[in-house]
């Protein structure tokens, strides 16, 4: 019903920048909430960021705090992601969400979720 595709992931160095885009599509009318996530190998699913489709209030984990940004087009339906000063510890595959919730910063309180987009961050 509702098909969410990530783009933007590579490879940077560290100390580089990547723009993370996030599509919606589908039956998108009850979405309120978009959630930006990463997992490494080994560890479990962490939210990084997310948004509100209402109110545009944010949620950052307090390892991207003040280097990553997360922002909306609600004409476009499409959600951003910007990673500035990436870490080598950034380095994960980034899933978008998607969550009828009002707030949602866990896994479980997503109700769809896009392929995912490789970030690596050499040191």
């Amino acid at each position: 019903q509702v098909q969410l595709v990530e783009s933007g992931g590579g490879l940077v160095q560290a100390g580089g920048s990547l723009r993370l885009t996030c599509e919606a599509s589908g039956r998108t009318f009850s979405n309120r909430v978009m959630g930006w996530f990463r997992q490494e190998p080994g560890k479990e699913r962490e939210i990084v960021a997310a948004i509100s489709w209402s109110t545009g209030s944010k949620y950052y984990a307090d390892s991207v705090k003040g280097r990553f940004t997360v922002s909306k087009n609600n004409v476009k339906n499409t959600v951003y992601l910007q990673l500035n000063t990436l870490k080598p510890e950034d380095t994960a595959v980034y899933y978008c969400a998607a969550s009828g919730k009002i707030a949602a910063r866990r896994g479980d309180e997503y109700d769809y979720w896009g392929q995912g987009t490789q970030v690596t961050v050499s040191s």
